[in-house]
């Protein structure tokens, strides 16, 4: 590892060996043999890391990162040197800090393992969209980042360019999936006790994560595996009506990924998880309060707990379940005690009960259904 630097001891710790090697090359001037000597390693080990660093600032997230760190992290001296300079055509934020990328990369990463999701973004833009791919259908806008956390993906390889231009689109890499994977992990604990059982071969082949689903007296919670690449309400959105269109329309689709955007936003506040169980059945549909450590995750949690209020006892169940929770239909219809093949008809009349909730607000000046 390499030597803790002034420099590099201020930076966050997501920030890759590699990088660090770069910006204390090219912007404090230390030399490969005393880098090399600093951390154990061969100055040409040094060198080529340096190399390939440099040959990344193609990528226009992983050039506006190295840009962002370098004038963060820059000494005092070299800072007052550069400020003749021409300034840049927006200021540059403070590089993000080492837990909102975990907290982050939890969510943003899990969208990305969905098939046909991407990410966008363009230049002028501080914040960038996940959008997943539905058919012939507009995309559907599924998440949304800040570009300093992609910046931070991308310079970790966890997303990788795969169409330059004006609007960029990443997609998520190998190395993104295994970090999913690992950071799950710690949430979990590899707990047992799942209900569906590990699949050796398939395992190899997806991304797995666990949620705790509580049952309809909320008392009680099971632990529930499920893949990331495939939710309940895109399956469902791929079979076709008695007359041959999609059983679910790309509006109801969106209804459903503007609820489920908004409950992951929620739970980057504190003591969220444990209190989603009183908009179950048998519990109490009351409001969270104006506790919460942002305006974001609070105002999240408003608009999620507004809809499900709206739509209340049964409807508001079935779409909490398979959209936020990510359980299956049949899982929801034992839980539920609904009669087989019933939960799809439900949630399909719950969406369409969201879809003119999510119209109403925006004729009241919310945002539209992106």
């Amino acid at each position: 590892m390499m030597a803790q630097s002034a420099t590099a001891a201020m930076m966050p710790l997501w920030v890759p060996d590699t990088v660090r090697f770069y910006l204390a090359h090219t912007e404090t001037g230390q030399t490969i043999r005393s880098l090399a000597r600093a951390c154990g390693l061969h100055p040409s080990t040094i060198l080529r890391q340096i190399r390939r660093c440099e040959q990344r600032r193609d990528d226009p997230l992983v050039d506006s990162a190295l840009t962002r760190l370098g004038a963060a992290f820059l000494p005092i001296n070299q800072q007052e040197d550069s400020q003749d300079m021409t300034a840049p055509l927006r200021p540059l934020r403070t590089p993000v800090d080492d837990a909102t990328v975990n907290r982050e990369a939890r969510r943003i990463l899990r969208r990305l393992c969905e098939t046909n999701a991407y990410l966008v973004i363009s230049p002028e833009l501080e914040k960038a969209a996940v959008l997943k791919d539905s058919g012939d259908a507009q995309p559907t806008r599924i998440a949304v980042i800040e570009r300093v956390v992609a910046e931070a993906f991308a310079l970790n390889d966890w997303i990788l360019c795969d169409r330059p231009g004006r609007i960029a689109t990443y997609r998520i890499t190998g190395v993104g999936r295994s970090a999913l994977k690992r950071l799950l992990a710690e949430d979990t604990g590899r707990q047992p006790g799942f209900a569906e059982a590990p699949m050796p071969f398939a395992d190899q082949h997806r991304v797995w994560a666990t949620r705790e689903i509580p049952d309809a007296a909320g008392e009680k919670a099971q632990k529930i595996r499920y893949n990331l690449a495939e939710s309940p309400l895109a399956l469902l959105a791929r079979r076709k009506d008695k007359d041959g269109r999609p059983f679910l329309s790309p509006e109801l689709v969106a209804a459903g990924e503007r609820l489920r955007e908004d409950f992951e936003l929620a739970q980057m506040g504190p003591r969220v998880t444990q209190n989603w169980d009183r908009f179950l059945t048998a519990g109490d549909r009351g409001s969270f309060g104006g506790s919460g450590p942002a305006e974001g995750p609070r105002a999240a949690r408003d608009r999620v707990a507004g809809a499900l209020r709206e739509l209340g006892p049964g409807l508001g169940d079935v779409v909490l379940r398979c959209c936020c929770f990510l359980e299956g239909l049949e899982t929801a219809e034992k839980r539920m005690g609904w009669s087989a093949r019933s939960g799809k008809i439900v949630l399909r009349i719950a969406l369409q009960r969201l879809r003119a909730h999510y119209d109403a607000q925006a004729g009241m000046g919310g945002d539209l259904i992106g």
